[in-house]
């Protein structure tokens, strides 16, 4: 067979990748006080010169590291969603993929909640593109009739409640206030699904 050889961009790309999905494993650990470019190049197993070669100090790596997994978030909800999904049941899927997403990122959660301390460009920056891209979906599924009794100008007011419920909501789950069996997400989600309902699609 074959061996096709790996190209030098190949390899700086892969590099690159070692020290993203390190950091994430250390700061979901041990969050990003305890996350030192010491114990990240130590999991990623490259060697520390070899850091500097991609962030210009750890503090660029932590305002990289949010915005880079909220790209992936947004990218996997959009895998998600079926497009004959319209009004509440393409709503009630968006949050399904979230929780998803959560769950099989584990350090998710965490960099997200301690990113407005410890990386405040990099939360605003993640809180803005999240927005945006929730914001044209909803307005979306207004102009089409799905959303009835708001103006134009309340519904990126209706956005910012919609992800204020979303971040607490996946609090029952990081913290334990749930179990993270399939019945309590689903109940979760029902009960976010009921409230959107008479709130929105009504």
């Amino acid at each position: 067979m074959l061996k096709i050889k790996k190209t030098r961009s190949d390899k700086s790309e892969e590099t690159r990748r070692a020290l993203f999905d390190a950091a994430v494993q250390t700061v979901a650990e041990e969050g990003y006080a305890g996350a030192s470019v010491d114990k990240i190049v130590a999991r990623a197993n490259v060697a520390k010169g070899t850091f500097y070669n991609y962030f210009e100090n750890q503090q660029d790596l932590f305002d990289q590291l949010l915005p880079n997994l909220g790209q992936k978030l947004l990218d996997y909800i959009r895998t998600q969603l079926d497009e004959s999904l319209t009004g509440l049941a393409r709503e009630k899927r968006r949050v399904e993929a979230y929780f998803d997403f959560c769950r099989k990122t584990p350090g998710f959660l965490r960099i997200l909640n301690e990113a407005e301390i410890f990386a405040p460009k990099a939360f605003h920056r993640h809180v803005k593109m999240f927005y945006e891209g929730y914001f044209r979906s909803i307005q979306r599924s207004a102009q089409r009739g799905e959303i009835s009794g708001y103006d134009e100008d309340e519904l990126g007011i209706v956005v910012f409640m919609l992800m204020g419920m979303r971040s607490y909501l996946t609090m029952l789950y990081e913290y334990k206030y749930i179990s993270r069996s399939k019945l309590e997400l689903d109940k979760v989600i029902s009960t976010y699904e009921k409230f959107v309902a008479r709130a929105m699609f009504d």
